[in-house]
């Protein structure tokens, strides 16, 4: 079968004839139609993930057929019998199991879900990793109610957009920030209630004037942007914290956190249940996901290259033929 196979750290992948994939006893053979890149698939190019053997077929998130059924594919594997965190033997697709950016993938049956039949291919292969880690971080952490506020830092991302996507639907009024003024107005034009360029010295009263303050902040960033987060929340609100790529936060003053009742809660990807419970959501509120760009397979370092540049909305995807 042909794969893109990525052979060592900094390096280009190679999109080629490797062994046909293997099955194990359990597994049944997935047709992939279309598959979405990460930030983790780009870390993994990098060598900034843990445990990364080469060569390795990259990709979580896949969309396809298994006996002419239409599919997708829940990318969690052994997420463990607490709803409250992963277990030690919890990964996802894409490492260390050969991932979607292949031709045919083996997985086992109780990973498939029917595709949403409002969505094509494309659009189907863009949700998964990003719609569960959205939707436990508002639903599960941010214990989202119609009415609430809700602010999400760095709209553009994959996670971020379905979270807003899901917020709106949700019955809550929606605040974005970001580095592009023109991601703002795209944020806007989706339903978005105001946004504001994290760049501008007064970003944070900025959204005072525009918001006052909010029930649940939800971030990817961390670092100094981090600091006034707290003081924008209403008493009792929830900050949950999906990502950290501006790194470590510095001083928080706790007399905020315990005086307002605050919660700071971390999140990532989410159970199996939430897997399906988004789906769910998704199928009720005709909810389509944020294609940014989409490549053929052959193009795939295209894509990557793309995903490196950090200037996308929404999800790049890659369709294989």
């Amino acid at each position: 079968m042909k794969a893109l196979v990525l052979e060592g750290k900094n390096q280009s992948s190679i999109y080629k004839n490797v062994e046909d994939v293997q099955v194990a006893e359990g597994e049944v053979i997935v047709q992939i139609k279309a598959a979405a890149l990460n930030r983790r698939d780009y870390f993994i190019t990098q060598g900034l993930y843990p445990s990364i053997k080469f060569p390795c077929i990259l990709g979580s998130d896949g969309a396809g057929l298994y006996n002419n059924r239409e599919i997708i594919i829940n990318p969690n594997h052994n997420w463990g019998n607490n709803s409250t965190f992963q277990s030690k033997e919890y990964h996802i697709l894409g490492l260390p199991k050969q991932g979607t950016l292949a031709e045919r993938i083996a997985v086992n049956p109780d990973r498939l879900v029917d595709k949403p039949s409002h969505l094509t291919w494309e659009q189907a292969a863009a949700l998964p990793l990003a719609g569960m880690t959205a939707y436990r971080a508002l639903f599960t952490k941010g214990q989202i109610q119609a009415g609430d506020k809700v602010l999400i830092t760095g709209i553009g991302g994959g996670v971020a957009l379905f979270a807003m996507q899901f917020a709106i639907a949700a019955g809550a009024k929606v605040f974005v920030t970001s580095g592009s003024s023109e991601k703002i107005a795209k944020a806007i034009e989706m339903g978005a209630a105001g946004g504001v360029n994290y760049n501008d010295k007064n970003w944070n009263q900025q959204l005072v004037e525009q918001a006052g303050s909010f029930d649940i902040i939800l971030d990817s960033a961390g670092g100094e942007s981090f600091v006034p987060l707290p003081k924008l929340c209403n008493p009792g609100g929830r900050i949950v914290i999906y990502g950290g790529t501006l790194g470590k936060i510095p001083e928080i003053s706790p007399q905020i956190i315990f005086w307002r009742q605050l919660s700071i809660l971390g999140s990532t990807m989410a159970t199996d249940s939430e897997f399906k419970d988004m789906i769910h959501f998704v199928n009720k509120n005709k909810i389509i996901p944020v294609v940014d760009s989409i490549y053929d397979i052959k193009d795939g370092n295209a894509a990557f290259e793309k995903l490196a540049q950090s200037n996308q909305f929404g999800k790049i995807v890659i369709t294989i033929n």
